[in-house]
């Protein structure tokens, strides 16, 4: 068992890792996690995003959360951003690779990659 100083480490440790999933950012970023998801490598994209817009400072603006079935399996792993007064950008079959240049790109740079979104750019 752990000691109560190394819990209280690893709860701040992970604490903005919380924040930043739970948060009220002005960009809404959305990984399928059903188990279609999962099986395709959701997981490691969502670890990816949430971990990367950590790094790039952008907790206070981009919020990270998961949601079941999108109703696109086959372009799975799926990642939805949602931000104010624009459309909804899709992207499809997303790895972690892809999701660190939608965070230096997308959620940064305010283009969206086109070459990896199924919808509209």
């Amino acid at each position: 068992m752990k000691s109560l100083a190394e819990l209280a480490a690893i709860r701040e440790k992970m604490q903005n890792k919380v924040n930043l999933r739970e948060g009220s950012g002005e960009i809404r970023v959305v990984v399928g996690m059903a188990t279609c998801g999962i099986a395709a490598g959701a997981r490691p994209v969502l670890n990816a995003f949430v971990e990367g817009v950590n790094e790039a400072g952008l907790a206070d603006k981009v919020t990270v959360t998961q949601t079941g079935c999108i109703g696109v399996c086959q372009f799975e792993p799926i990642v939805e951003i949602f931000e104010a007064d624009k459309d909804k950008v899709t992207y499809a079959h997303m790895d972690p690779e892809k999701a660190k240049k939608v965070i230096e790109q997308h959620l940064k740079g305010g283009k969206p990659v086109a070459e990896y979104a199924i919808t509209n750019v």
